[in-house]
């Protein structure tokens, strides 16, 4: 069983079980999570199609942890110009576990 939902303007395909890294979410360590943007729930032969979502369905996951990603660095130049920009980022991201696929 698995389901695809949406989160911080992306899709991700879940399973019981699963550990995924997802955008940002405005919620502490240690908490429980539902999230209600379900697109498709696969059963074992049964196939739900949300139209945009799946209505009643919902993904119950626990926050394991807040934090940012490795450092990207962004180089910019222009060759002959003298123009030279260095810049890096660091993306953070919410580590959560998906406990249950209810619907």
């Amino acid at each position: 069983m698995y389901a695809i939902i949406e989160t911080g303007g992306k899709q991700y395909r879940v399973q019981e079980g699963d550990v995924v890294f997802v955008e940002k979410l405005d919620v502490e360590e240690g908490e429980k999570i539902d999230l209600s943007k379900v697109l498709l729930i696969k059963k074992e032969d049964d196939l739900v199609i949300g139209r945009p979502y799946v209505e009643g369905a919902k993904v119950e996951a626990t926050v394991l942890k807040q934090g940012k990603s490795k450092k990207i660095i962004i180089f910019k130049y222009k060759p002959k110009k003298n123009y030279r920009k260095k810049q890096g980022h660091r993306q953070p991201y919410t580590k959560l576990k998906i406990e249950k696929i209810v619907g």
